[in-house]
């Protein structure tokens, strides 16, 4: 199993109060940005991930958002080039490029094809849809979203592989002259993963091109049938999907003790709107979502990393500043963090309390890529530190072990798509739901 390490690299000195009055990560209004405190943040999280490769994890993971303080990546492929020269060895995995927002395919292909090179081929492309606040802050319209993601998607691979110049004409992008000079290290294209959140349309799409699909801290009920999804759609392209083409992520912090880690985990609150700090009319613009996608979101157990829940897909935003009890929302989002840690939705513990968590997941999901997820909020750097080289001492060998024990392998070892089925051969189970009852994680 390939395991990686993630962060959001979160701005961390904004104001909670100011956070609680605002309602929401998005939009929060940039005043309060230091610029000495935001360059002293981007190379610290470039030394973290360094780290993370020296401790010995097989790939470090970015990601991108925009206009809100919880993800200081606005431009990861800048981040990426940086690492894919200062680091050796590990996979530079991307979850993922927000084609739809960009509204420039062809100057990602270049992008993109520069970091693999620069890498010598480390590099694993990622595509999203991007967040809905995306959509606000990109001036892009949801409605268009999806159709824009599989143009974009689709223009890229010709351009990667498409001897050029050649003329497109498509429906949002046209080029009169393709012709990228600079083509990826690897061929004919570097490998992909698909990260997402319970939308069967994208696990539909990444089954039907064997591409891996990434869960981003989903329930693990919901994503084990979205996994029979792929797997059905995979069979039904004649291949047996496997550990290969399905992969985790999920929000973490570890500690020396329980105590310590329960206490330094508050920060996802105040990070990533896993409870309270995320507003529906962000996340889900009309025409962002089908039907299909909310009903399966409405069915989370509540405190997603997403800040999505039946709660919030039911109760509109109300009240005024000065009405606001913020003792009152703090010990909400305190009681929702809770919740999460009994949903499997966030770990927060001690190496041997996460290793055995993490082994009933994988159990369930059976996935060849895990990613821990690593601490959002006020956390210190030393603290940091320590959180990555518990993972990666005493966290990552066990897991592994046990993965390994299991038969999961990553789709660095096996090609997704390779193991084909018979004409008429039934597919074999992906997932195992047995623990779910157990865990109360079957509703």
């Amino acid at each position: 199993m390939h395991v990686a390490y993630f962060t959001e690299r979160p701005y961390r000195w904004v104001d909670e109060d100011d956070l609680i009055r605002n309602k929401a990560y998005f939009a929060l209004p940039n005043a309060q940005f230091d610029h000495v405190r935001g360059a002293e943040d981007y190379n610290y999280f470039l030394d973290e991930y360094v780290f993370a490769e020296e401790i010995g994890f097989d790939g470090v993971a970015l990601n991108e958002h925009h206009g809100n303080p919880f993800c200081m990546g606005s431009v990861m492929n800048v981040e990426a080039a940086i690492l894919a020269r200062i680091t050796q060895r590990v996979k530079i995995i991307l979850i993922g490029n927000p084609l739809p927002v960009i509204k420039h395919p062809l100057r990602m292909a270049e992008e993109l094809a520069t970091i693999d090179l620069i890498s010598r081929g480390r590099l694993v492309t990622g595509w999203v849809r991007g967040a809905g606040s995306e959509q606000f802050f990109n001036n892009a319209n949801p409605a268009y979203n999806r159709e824009m993601f599989e143009e974009a998607w689709e223009f890229i691979m010709q351009a990667w592989t498409r001897p050029g110049p050649w003329r497109y004409e498509g429906k949002h992008f046209h080029y009169r002259h393709v012709n990228p000079w600079v083509l990826p290290y690897q061929k004919p294209t570097p490998p992909t993963m698909i990260p997402g959140v319970l939308s069967p349309e994208t696990v539909r799409w990444a089954a039907g091109k064997s591409l891996p699909y990434i869960g981003l801290g989903t329930s693990l009920g919901p994503t084990a049938d979205l996994w029979d999804i792929y797997a059905d759609v995979a069979a039904d392209a004649g291949y047996q999907a496997g550990p290969e083409n399905f992969g985790y992520l999920i929000p973490t912090f570890v500690a020396d003790t329980d105590e310590k880690a329960q206490e330094l985990g508050k920060g996802f609150i105040y990070g990533g709107g896993q409870t309270v700090f995320s507003q529906p009319q962000y996340t889900l613009p009309p025409g962002y979502n089908s039907k299909d996608a909310i009903r399966r979101l409405s069915k989370q157990p509540g405190g997603s990393w997403l800040g999505v829940n039946r709660n919030k897909l039911m109760q509109a935003a109300s009240g005024d500043d000065d009405a606001i009890d913020f003792d009152a929302v703090r010990a909400r989002a305190e009681g929702q963090l809770r919740k999460s840690q009994r949903n499997y939705l966030t770990l927060l513990g001690s190496p041997d309390t996460i290793i055995e968590k993490v082994k009933t997941m994988i159990s369930v999901l059976r996935p060849g890529t895990f990613v821990f997820f690593g601490p959002q909020g006020p956390v210190s750097n030393e603290d940091r530190m320590r959180n990555v080289e518990l993972l990666g001492k005493y966290v990552m060998p066990e897991i592994k072990e046990y993965a390994a024990s299991i038969g999961l392998h990553s789709p660095f070892e096996m090609k997704p798509g390779e193991n084909k089925l018979r004409t008429g051969e039934a597919r074999s189970a992906v997932v195992d739901k047995s623990p779910l009852a157990g865990l109360g994680l079957d509703g």
